[in-house]
């Protein structure tokens, strides 16, 4: 086969995978359509001021918890100032439920050559997935983690938290 042959298969392959379907029930048995799944970002996905701002401000919460627990326990060791960069989450468009969620650190450690005055820098990110349920929607992981410590309340259908998926990660 044509090398121009093979990159038209791998773009069907692409372009057939890319837009995932899931069967959704339109009547009664035997009448399922497939609807094309289409994943938003988070801020993408909000239809109004209100759920954009709420949206903003768990993840303002988030990092305040995340600040107020980083010195007693992930922020000890070589990556003393590891911060918050952000919480992300895929959304479906039409159902509402998230893809994946992950929460973005960044951290670093540098020491002065005394005798140069030289800064050496070690950086490091760390991308932490969060440990949803399955067909957890955006709604009721924003309904279970509006109160004033999202980062130790329990997720939606599990009894884990956000914290829990930072233990293993961090």
């Amino acid at each position: 086969m044509r090398i121009r042959s093979w990159w038209a298969l791998l773009s069907l392959g692409v372009s057939l995978s890319a837009g995932a379907a899931t069967p959704v029930g339109e009547g009664g048995v035997g009448s399922e359509e497939l609807v094309p799944r289409v994943f938003v970002d988070d801020v993408s996905y909000f239809q109004t001021d209100d759920e954009f701002h709420a949206w903003l401000e768990l993840r303002r919460k988030l990092k305040q918890d995340f600040d107020d627990i980083c010195g007693d326990t992930f922020c000890e060791g070589d990556y003393s100032n590891i911060e918050s960069i952000i919480f992300r989450c895929s959304v479906d468009q039409g159902s509402g439920r998230i893809g994946q969620c992950y929460w973005v650190f960044g951290g670093s450690y540098e020491s002065v050559d005394s005798a140069t005055g030289k800064i050496s820098v070690q950086a490091r990110t760390w991308a932490c997935r969060s440990p949803l349920a399955r067909g957890t929607t955006i709604q009721a992981l924003m309904k279970a983690l509006e109160g004033p410590n999202p980062m130790n309340t329990p997720l939606p259908k599990t009894r884990k938290t956000l914290y829990d998926g930072l233990i293993d990660c961090l």
